[in-house]
């Protein structure tokens, strides 16, 4: 089955250069575009896309904005890619931390917008690790969240667990993860499960976005 993409842009010729990106491959398929993200929700609803593409700077309602509402209101939600025109964005980030599964810049490389739609459809590693950690760094608290603390420290995550989250914020996959810890790739499989579940988060980038903004990562 292919990968199917809703599309969330203001500016048409944006759309336009994604939809024929992204079509051009036979495991991807376009399947709905939007202007604003206030018509999100009932196209998520309606068409069931696996990814949602979208700007996180519209004139109705944001990226930011439109990505709480999906994950609010919508079962099963899609997995969420910010597109932004500037890399050391805090929209950016505050659309992390509202629960998105990755960013990726207008100016990519058609490669580079390929390879970010299939790894965030995987979920099986970060995308774009380093930019993460240089967001966090810029805009998350430099102390640590008190907040973000104290669920780390109510998740009691096993040496294991907190091994293999320092190892999802540096951006391995889990087969590279397996390998750095001489495991199967099942048993890593488990423990980032595991790692999902006691931190609530949806996913490996809302987990890495927690161990930023505690402080059990260093983003420096």
């Amino acid at each position: 089955m292919p990968v199917t993409v809703l599309l969330v842009d203001d500016e048409p010729l944006v759309r336009a250069g994604l939809r024929a990106v992204l079509e051009a491959q036979s495991d991807i398929e376009v399947v709905g575009e939007a202007a604003d993200g206030a018509a999100v929700i009932p196209l998520v609803r309606r068409l069931r896309p696996d990814v949602v593409a979208m700007d996180v700077r519209m004139p109705l309602m944001d990226g930011i904005e439109a990505t709480r509402a999906v994950l609010r209101t919508v079962d099963r939600p899609p997995k969420i890619l910010v597109i932004t025109t500037f890399e050391n964005d805090e929209y950016v980030y505050e659309a992390l931390r509202a629960g998105a599964d990755g960013f990726l810049l207008k100016r990519a490389r058609p490669a580079e917008i390929v390879h970010a739609v299939r790894l965030v459809a995987e979920g099986e590693s970060l995308l774009f690790p380093a930019s993460v950690r240089q967001l966090a760094a810029e805009y998350g608290d430099s102390d640590g969240n008190p907040a973000a603390r104290a669920a780390l420290k109510r998740a009691a995550l096993t040496e294991r667990e907190e091994e293999v989250l320092r190892l999802m914020a540096r951006g391995l996959s889990n087969a590279e993860i397996a390998a750095r810890l001489i495991v199967g790739t099942e048993t890593v499989k488990s423990h980032v499960s595991a790692v999902l579940a006691k931190l609530g988060a949806r996913d490996r980038t809302q987990a890495v976005i927690a161990a930023y903004e505690s402080g059990f990562v260093a983003p420096g």
